[in-house]
């Protein structure tokens, strides 16, 4: 699914279940928690943290949709179109640092 067709989605979601897209801030506080979560995950699982028995079960791609699909809202409701976006952006990226990572001896 393209990001464009990931924001209708959503917004249908909203429509038929979710009655309405919460305010920005509450969404912004929600996308906040929701990437605490993956890196609760990510800390205890990849880093030196102990996972606690509790987590283990947590889903890493699952918290991984909860911020994406925050963000869509998020998207919506301030009329960005995501899509847009991103592509301007990956190509942003890609002419500012195209020989930057490649000349980079921390990565080598």
């Amino acid at each position: 699914m393209d990001l464009k067709n990931a924001q209708l989605a959503v917004d249908n979601w909203i429509k038929e279940h979710g009655v309405r897209y919460f305010n920005e801030l509450t969404n912004m506080a929600q996308l906040t928690e929701e990437v605490g979560e993956v890196a609760r995950i990510i800390a205890r699982r990849y880093g030196e943290q102990s996972e606690k028995e509790s987590d283990k079960n947590k889903d890493l791609g699952e918290e991984l949709a909860d911020v994406v699909f925050v963000v869509l809202c998020l998207a919506n409701q301030t009329g960005i179109n995501l899509e847009a976006s991103f592509n301007k952006k990956l190509d942003f990226k890609t002419k500012r640092d195209h020989n930057r990572h490649h000349n980079n001896e921390k990565l080598k």
